[in-house]
C-alpha cells in the first residue's frame, strides 16, 4: 500500500509544473457586463483602457467599467486613443468619441459625412494614426482623415486586406495574394512580393535598426534580407506543437508577446527565444487572445474570445500556484546547495533552484512538514511522523517522536540542539558525525510549538495559557523552575529571539523580554507596525541569515533590518494584504532564496516569490471620475460636470461620486479616503470602495476632496470639486429683500396698530372701569337681594314653624276633645245631663275656624300651592283641598283623622276619591304627586 501511494504521488508530480508566473487578473463578461469577444485594445494618456467588444465600446479606469453601445449596435472591431479622442470602428460606421465633461462619452460620425459612399458590408478592422492623420482600415479599403482639415481620402484594394501596421512614420499593409505594401504619398507601393506573404497572413512588422522583421500567423518570423524574406529560428520552434498566431506586440523592453488562437500568450525574448507560454491552465481567463496592449505601466492586456486580462510582467511578485494540489499548503521552505525544499502539509518536495523542472517528492517524508531549518551546514525537518535529516534528494529519520515542531541550538553547546514537540521539549545530540534522540527535559509536558532560548531560561509560548518561563538545569535534563507569564497571552500568537532580544507577538502589540525585571515591557517601535484592526498573526520569522525580521499584518508585511547607526530597526513595508498572500494564518513562512532582495513566501496553495527591491514608489493620481445630484423625492440621479465648479438646486440635496486610480496591479489594490468640507471635515476610513453618497445635504459650500493609496504610498494629487447648494426659496436674497421690507412694512403697521392698541386700550380702561362700577352696584344689588331672600327664606321658616305648630296644636285640641268627650259618655249612664257639653265639644272640633287659621298659616308659608292645585284640578271640594293641605305637610292618615273627627278609614277613603278626581295611575303616589307641584 505504501508503495501504491509512492507511486502515485509521483505520477502527478511529474505533470507539477512549477513555473513562477506574473500576477495575472482576469474579467469575465459579468465582470464588464458586455459580450465575450474584445477585438481591440487601447489606453488614453490617462491611463483609462478602452476595449472594443462585440456589445460596443468599453472603459475601465481600475475601478469601474462603462458600456458606450456602437452606433448602429453592431459589433465594435477597432479602437484607438489619440488626445481627447477615442476613434472606433465597426460595421459600416466609424468616427471617435469624446469626454462630455459629465463623465460620459459623446459620438461623432465621421464616415456619416463622407462624400463618398462606404462599401456594402464593409467593418473597419484597424485604426493608427500617423502625425495629422486617422488610418481606418476595412477589408477592402483604407480611409485617411486629416485631423485638420477634416477630410477623407480612401485607398481601394483589388483583393481583401488583412490587417495595415505602422513603421517608423509608414504605413504598411497586406493584400491577400499579392503581397505586403505601403503607403507612399496618398498611393499604394508594393514593397514584398515573396512567397510566405502571398499564402500566409502578416500578423504584425516590426523595425529594428534597419532590418524589418515580419510576424506570420502560421510560420513565425521573418527578417528582410537584402529585400527577401529569410525565415528566423525563434523560441516558437520550442513549442511542443505549432501555434497559430493571431496577434503581436513588441514590448517597450525590446521583448515581444504574441497572442495565439487556443494556445494562450507566448513571450519571448529580444533574442526571440522563448521566455514564457502562458495558457489557461496557468492562469488566463481563455487560450484565444484576439488583441494585446502593453500599458503605460508594461502591463500586458488581452483582449479575449471570452473575456479580458491583463498580466504584470514588471511585478516585483512571481506567483506559483499549485492547481492541482499536489504539492499542498506550504508551511516551510529553505534553499540549501542549490536545491529548493517546500515543507508543504502533503510532505517535503524539492527541485533545482531557478528552472522550470518539477517538484518531486522526497521518499519518506508524506505527512504534515512542520518546519525546515539549516544549522551549520545540516538541514533538518521537523516532521509530523518525527525528526529528519536531510540531504540532497534524500531524508533521514532521526527520531520517530511524534510530532517535531521546530528545532534551536543551544547556546554554548554546539554539540546539542533543543526540539519542541507536541509533547514537550527533547535533546538531540551529535555524537560521530550523527544526530540523535539524548533525552526528553524532564519536568514540562505541554506542547512546545514556539519556544526560544536565553542562556539557561527556554520560554515557550502557549497561546491560551501564557508564556512558560522554564530554569532549566546545565545539561538540559531537567526543569528545576516553571513560572507563567498570563497577562500576555492571545491566539496566533508568536515568540521570537532577534538580536539576542526576545520579543512576544500578539493582538495587544509587539512586547521585549526585560531580564532586569523578568518580565515583558510593550516595544513602542515594533507596535507601531500594527494595531488591534491590523492585527493578523503574532508569527514572526527570521531569514535564514537571521538578518532580517519579517511581521505580518492586514494591510502588508513588514522586513525589519538593521539600521546604519547601532540598535537601530528600519522598517520597510512591503503592500502585499493577507487576501492576498493567501498564508496559513499562525504558520506564514518566509525563506531566502539566495539572491539579494528574493524571497520566498507560502501560502495556501503554493508560493510567491518577492523582490523587495523591485517595489518602486512610483507616483500616481486620482481623479473623479463622475458626480451626480438627485433630490429626495424623485431619486432619480442626474449627471454633473465635475471639471469646474456648480451649483445646485436647493432641492438636489443628494450627491454621489465615484472615482479612480487608473493603476492596475492584481495584488496591489488602490484604497481611497474622502471628505467633503463644508460639513464633514475629517478623512474617512481607507476602502477600496471607489464611490460615495452624501443625502440630505444643507445649503452652503462644499468642496469634496479624495485621495488614495497603494500600499503605504499615498497618491501625488487630491483630487477636488466645489459645488454649491443653493438656499431654498424661502431664504433666497429675494426672499430676504422681500422679508426686510415686509418687516419694514410689518413695523409700520405694528406702529399704527400699536397706537390703535393703546387707544383702544385706553378706551377699554375705562368701559372696564365703568363695567366694573355696574358690576359692583349690580353686586351690591345681588348682595342686598341676597339678603333680602335670606330674610324672606327666615320668615318662609318662621311662616312654616308656625303651620307646623298650629296644625299640631288643632291636633291635639281635637285628641283631648275627643278623650274628654269619650271619657264623659263612658263615666255618665244618663247621657242626657252631659248633652250640652257634648255639644260644645263637638262643636269645637268641627268648628271651621281652625281651618281657616290653618289655611291662613298655609298660605303664608305655601301661597303657590293651593293656586296651582285649584288650576290643574279645579274639581276639588274645600275638603279635597283641605286635605291636599294636610298631604303637602307630609301628614299620615292617623294625624290627618283628628282634624276631620273622622276615622283613619274614612281618611282612606278620603285619600282614594281624591285620586280618581286627580285621575291618577295605580302606580303614582299620591303624596309625591302633591309635593311636586
Amino acid at each position: 500500500m505504501r508503495r501504491y501511494t509512492l507511486c502515485l504521488l509521483l505520477f502527478f508530480s511529474h505533470w507539477l509544473w512549477s513555473q513562477e508566473l506574473p500576477p495575472i487578473q482576469n474579467y469575465t463578461p459579468s465582470d464588464y457586463q458586455a459580450e465575450n469577444q474584445n477585438w481591440a485594445l487601447s489606453q488614453g494618456e490617462d491611463k483609462v483602457v478602452y476595449m472594443a467588444n462585440n456589445k460596443g465600446l468599453l472603459r475601465f479606469n481600475g475601478a469601474d467599467w462603462a458600456l458606450f453601445p456602437s452606433p448602429n449596435e453592431s459589433i465594435m472591431r477597432s479602437v484607438k486613443v489619440v488626445g481627447d479622442r477615442i476613434y472606433t470602428g465597426c460595421y459600416m460606421e466609424f468616427g471617435y468619441w469624446e469626454p462630455d465633461g459629465l463623465g460620459m462619452l459623446r459620438y461623432t460620425s465621421l464616415s456619416a459625412d463622407m462624400q463618398e459612399d462606404l462599401l456594402e458590408d464593409e467593418e473597419f478592422w484597424g485604426i493608427l494614426n500617423l502625425e495629422d492623420w486617422i488610418v481606418f482600415q476595412s477589408l477592402k479599403r483604407i480611409y485617411i482623415y486629416n485631423v485638420q482639415t477634416e477630410s477623407i481620402n480612401s485607398i481601394d484594394t483589388e483583393d481583401t486586406l488583412f490587417r495595415m501596421f505602422k513603421v517608423s512614420n509608414e504605413i504598411y499593409f497586406q493584400e491577400n495574394g499579392k503581397g505586403v505594401f505601403k503607403i507612399d504619398n496618398g498611393r499604394s507601393k508594393l514593397v514584398y512580393d515573396d512567397e510566405v506573404v502571398l499564402t500566409d497572413e502578416i500578423i504584425n512588422i516590426f523595425q529594428e535598426n534597419d532590418t524589418l522583421y515580419m510576424l506570420t500567423k502560421h510560420n513565425g518570423f521573418f527578417s528582410d534580407s537584402d529585400g527577401t524574406l529569410a525565415k528566423l529560428t525563434t523560441g516558437l520552434d520550442d513549442l511542443p506543437k505549432k501555434i497559430t498566431v493571431y496577434s503581436g506586440i513588441r514590448l517597450r523592453d525590446g521583448k515581444f508577446a504574441l497572442g495565439t488562437i487556443s494556445n494562450g500568450l507566448v513571450l519571448l525574448d529580444e533574442d526571440k527565444a522563448l521566455l514564457d507560454h502562458i495558457d489557461q491552465i496557468k492562469g488566463l481567463r481563455n487560450n484565444t487572445i484576439l488583441s494585446l496592449m502593453e500599458d503605460r505601466d508594461s502591463n500586458i492586456w488581452l483582449g479575449l474570445d471570452n473575456g479580458i486580462s491583463y498580466v504584470n510582467l514588471k511585478s516585483p511578485i512571481k506567483v506559483y500556484r499549485d492547481n492541482k494540489g499536489v504539492v499542498g499548503s506550504i508551511y516551510a521552505a529553505v534553499v540549501k546547495d542549490g536545491i529548493l525544499y517546500l515543507g508543504t502539509n502533503q510532505g517535503l518536495f524539492h527541485k533545482a533552484l531557478g528552472n522550470n523542472s518539477d517538484f518531486m517528492l522526497i521518499e519518506g517524508t508524506q505527512g504534515q512538514v512542520w518546519s525546515l531549518q539549516e544549522i551549520d551546514g545540516t538541514l533538518f525537518c521537523c516532521h509530523h511522523s518525527g525528526t529528519y535529516v536531510v540531504e540532497g534528494s534524500n531524508a533521514k529519520r532521526i527520531t520517530d517522536v511524534e510530532g517535531a515542531w521546530k528545532i534551536s541550538p543551544l547556546p554554548m553547546q554546539q554539540d546539542l540542539l533543543l526540539q519542541g514537540n507536541y509533547d514537550g521539549l527533547y535533546v538531540l545530540e551529535k555524537t560521530e558525525g550523527n544526530w540523535k534522540l539524548r533525552n526528553k527535559i524532564d519536568g514540562f509536558g505541554n506542547s512546545s510549538r514556539y519556544f526560544e532560548t536565553l542562556e539557561n531560561k527556554v520560554f515557550v509560548n502557549h497561546e491560551y495559557k501564557g508564556i512558560f518561563k522554564l530554569d532549566v538545569d546545565n545539561t538540559f535534563h531537567h526543569v528545576n523552575k516553571i513560572s507563567m507569564d498570563t497577562l500576555i497571552k492571545g491566539s496566533e500568537s508568536g515568540i521570537i529571539k532577534y538580536r539576542n532580544n526576545v520579543f512576544y507577538a500578539y493582538r495587544e502589540g509587539v512586547y521585549k523580554y526585560q531580564p532586569e525585571s523578568d518580565s515583558f515591557v510593550k516595544d513602542s517601535l515594533l507596535s507601531s507596525i500594527y494595531d488591534r484592526e491590523e492585527y493578523v498573526s503574532g508569527k514572526m520569522v527570521l531569514d535564514q541569515n537571521e538578518e532580517n525580521l519579517w511581521i505580518f499584518t492586514n494591510s502588508n508585511i513588514s522586513l525589519l533590518s538593521e539600521g546604519s547607526l547601532a540598535d537601530t530597526l528600519l522598517i520597510k513595508p512591503i503592500p502585499l494584504t493577507e487576501d492576498m498572500r493567501d498564508g496559513i494564518v499562525g504558520y506564514e513562512n518566509i525563506a531566502d532564496l539566495g539572491e539579494e532582495g528574493k524571497y520566498l513566501l507560502g501560502t495556501t496553495s503554493g508560493y510567491i516569490t518577492l523582490d523587495v527591491n523591485g517595489f518602486k514608489n512610483a507616483d500616481f493620481r486620482v481623479q473623479i471620475g463622475k458626480g451626480e445630484k438627485s433630490d429626495k423625492q424623485s431619486q432619480l440621479w442626474d449627471l454633473v460636470e465635475t471639471d469646474s465648479n456648480a451649483e445646485f438646486k436647493s432641492t438636489d440635496d443628494h450627491v454621489r461620486f465615484s472615482f479612480f486610480t487608473p493603476e492596475y496591479y492584481k495584488l496591489f489594490k488602490p484604497q481611497y479616503q474622502y471628505q467633503l468640507d463644508g460639513i464633514y471635515d475629517n478623512w474617512s476610513n481607507w476602502s477600496e470602495a471607489y464611490s460615495t453618497t452624501f443625502e440630505n445635504l444643507p445649503h452652503g459650500d462644499y468642496t469634496f476632496r479624495v485621495r488614495a493609496r497603494i500600499g503605504d504610498k499615498v497618491s501625488s494629487n487630491i483630487a477636488s470639486y466645489t459645488f454649491t447648494i443653493a438656499r431654498p426659496w424661502y431664504i433666497s436674497n429675494l426672499a430676504l429683500m422681500l422679508y426686510v421690507l415686509v418687516f419694514i412694512l410689518g413695523s409700520l403697521l405694528i406702529h399704527q396698530a400699536y397706537r390703535r392698541h393703546y387707544h383702544k386700550r385706553q378706551e377699554k380702561l375705562i368701559e372696564r372701569s365703568k363695567r366694573e362700577m355696574e358690576l359692583a352696584k349690580a353686586q351690591n344689588e345681588k348682595e342686598i337681594i341676597k339678603i333680602k331672600n335670606e330674610q324672606l327664606q327666615e320668615e318662609f321658616r318662621s311662616k312654616s314653624n308656625e303651620l307646623a305648630a298650629s296644625t299640631l296644636s288643632i291636633i291635639r285640641k281635637n285628641e283631648l276633645l275627643s278623650k274628654v268627650k269619650d271619657q264623659l259618655l263612658s263615666s255618665v249612664d244618663d247621657t242626657s245631663s252631659i248633652r250640652s257639653i257634648i255639644k260644645v265639644i263637638d262643636k269645637n272640633i268641627k268648628q271651621n275656624d281652625d281651618w281657616e287659621l290653618f289655611k291662613e298659616a298655609f298660605n303664608n308659608a305655601d301661597r303657590k300651592f293651593l293656586k296651582k292645585l285649584k288650576k290643574a284640578h279645579p274639581n276639588l271640594s274645600p275638603n279635597d283641598v283641605r286635605l291636599c293641605a294636610y298631604l303637602r305637610l307630609n301628614l299620615s292618615s292617623k294625624e290627618i283623622a283628628p282634624l276631620f273627627n273622622i276615622s283613619v278609614r274614612s281618611v282612606e277613603i278620603k285619600r282614594y276619591r281624591l285620586r280618581k278626581k286627580m285621575n291618577l295611575s295605580h302606580e303614582d303616589n299620591l303624596v309625591d304627586y302633591i309635593l311636586k307641584l
